[in-house]
């Protein structure tokens, strides 16, 4: 090039550099450079949900496309929109500068569009592999692993003791919050998918003898099905009723009125459900809890909805003993006092000294937990053969199958999405297991991460797009929120308190099209 066309060139300096070390206000040198960031909510999401693309795939109307988007890391959508707890809202930049999206009302809205326009997913599937899995729960759990199983290309069997597939989907949440229909929704894909469940087949211990012949591995996500003994004077000699037993018999529609005054013993979701459903039933109900409502385990929006609809809550009262009086019960409370807190946060509470209280009721309904149905299912810790990881433990024994343990059995958190985290964490360690040997579990897992957290990505572990996101969280001081305006979260639409009361119906509506692309 010569001289004089040298001189006529405008040559304009490049940089790539960060804006940060760049003082001199020169800044319309630098050239851009786009990087794709994890959001808060997808960390925060224990099924670990790629939130970000659903929310702009529906901003846009593409609601087959965000539905698929969920259906990569969880099979639940269904059941999700409506019983999870939304940790994703709590994590979201969002709020904190006006309100969270409402990402929970969004993924109801895009199973109920699914469900009426019948749309069928398109999935990556790896090619079918030669090992065969047999999975012990036709719960969340297992349901989930063997969702996750299928799509890398395992056959798998699903042994419910049940005469229905669900577990505490079916069973344990009434219907005024997940209606049976929504749950079969997600049942039917599953069920389409391949995968074999068979109901009225309980898993006992010898069965893993059996299962050495035909299977590669055993996945055990039986549940949390035997309540919890209140341990007090008199409980057997009054006929106190476990909770799950109580939700199970309305679900199957043995359960006739409640009339007069039911004590609800507990103060996590079981309790809110129990107490809820008395009200329903034509009865009144009181929570009695041992710490504060603050300290309550159960979902904050559930237990104000149920003080909405009647149902009465003490706190700091324990019971004591209880006695039969003719057709009513005498149950005595023992009065607590905070003492200080735990390392959770929730309060440290004792008695305070003798104080005790009497209350008369119709029955008593025990909420107070739950564990697993025998010894043999209790996870084995600090063996060299154990392998824990967040959500499950695989056992690899020299000469025997590998044997998962998850879902209830191993989740500090009994949630649904916790129980799909589950489900996700064994599959993806079997997958690395068969495919590379042991030594490779760990690294899988850790390159499947969603950010910082335990929450997992299969698309990631599939070799999908999602892979090459940097696993730096942004955070909301990270953001210019110059460009956007304040604007509240859309209220989810609700039956009225006087409509809920009546019956079991669900009391969550639909939302339109447009109200869900504009919160997106």
């Amino acid at each position: 090039m010569n001289a004089a066309v040298m001189r006529n060139r405008l040559l304009i300096p490049r940089s790539c550099l960060t804006t940060e070390g760049n003082k001199t206000g020169s800044w319309r040198f630098l050239r851009p450079r786009y990087e794709d960031k994890t959001a808060p909510c997808a960390a925060g999401c224990p099924a670990g949900e790629d939130i970000p693309k659903i929310e702009m795939l529906a901003a846009q109307g593409l609601f087959q496309e965000a539905w698929e988007v969920v259906l990569r890391e969880n099979p639940f959508p269904a059941v999700c929109g409506r019983v999870c707890f939304h940790p994703c809202e709590g994590a979201c930049n969002r709020g904190e500068y006006d309100a969270a999206v409402a990402v929970h009302t969004l993924e109801r809205f895009l199973s109920d569009t699914a469900a009426r326009y019948d749309y069928r997913p398109s999935l990556t599937r790896l090619p079918d592999r030669k090992e065969r899995i047999a999975v012990a729960g036709a719960g969340p759990a297992g349901l989930a692993t063997a969702h996750f199983l299928t799509l890398l290309g395992y056959s798998c069997d699903v042994f419910e003791a049940a005469p229905e597939t669900g577990g505490v989907l079916r069973w344990g949440i009434p219907s005024y919050r997940l209606p049976e229909e929504a749950l079969r929704q997600d049942l039917r894909r599953l069920e389409e998918e391949g995968v074999r469940i068979f109901t009225g087949r309980p898993v006992d211990k010898p069965f893993f003898a059996e299962a050495a012949g035909r299977y590669q591995a055993v996945i055990l996500a039986c549940g949390h099905g035997r309540g919890q003994s209140l341990s007090i004077p008199g409980e057997r000699d009054v006929g106190v009723v476990e909770g799950l037993d109580f939700l199970r018999k309305i679900r199957e529609g043995a359960t006739a009125s409640c009339e007069g005054l039911t004590a609800v013993i507990g103060g996590g979701n079981t309790a809110v459900d129990v107490a809820r459903s008395v009200i329903r039933l034509g009865g009144k109900a009181v929570i009695y809890y041992r710490r504060r409502r603050q300290d309550m385990p159960a979902f904050a929006d559930e237990v104000r909805m149920a003080l909405e609809e009647g149902v009465g809550l003490e706190e700091l009262v324990s019971p004591a003993a209880a006695g039969r009086d003719g057709e009513e019960i005498v149950l005595s409370l023992r009065q607590m006092i905070v003492t200080g807190a735990e390392g959770s946060g929730r309060a440290r509470v004792i008695p305070d000294g003798d104080k005790t209280k009497e209350v008369r009721v119709r029955r008593i309904i025990r909420a107070i937990g739950a564990g697993q149905e025998a010894v043999w299912m209790t996870p084995g810790e600090g063996d060299a053969d154990v392998l824990a990881f967040s959500h499950c433990r695989l056992i690899l024994r020299e000469g025997e199958i590998p044997i998962v343990f998850g879902g209830d059995l191993t989740n500090a958190k009994k949630s649904v999405a916790h129980a799909v985290a589950s489900g996700k964490q064994a599959a993806i360690a079997l997958d690395a297991f068969f495919r590379r040997g042991a030594g490779a579990i760990l690294s899988e897992l850790r390159d499947c991460a969603v950010g910082d957290g335990t929450a997992l990505s299969m698309e990631i572990h599939l070799g999908g797009e999602r892979r090459l996101r940097s696993p730096h969280v942004v955070g909301y001081t990270e953001i210019n929120t110059d460009h956007f305006g304040f604007a509240p979260q859309l209220n989810r639409p609700r039956l009225l308190v006087e409509e809920r009361v009546r019956s079991f119906t669900e009391i969550d509506l639909k939302i339109s099209a447009g109200l869900a692309m504009k919160e997106a």
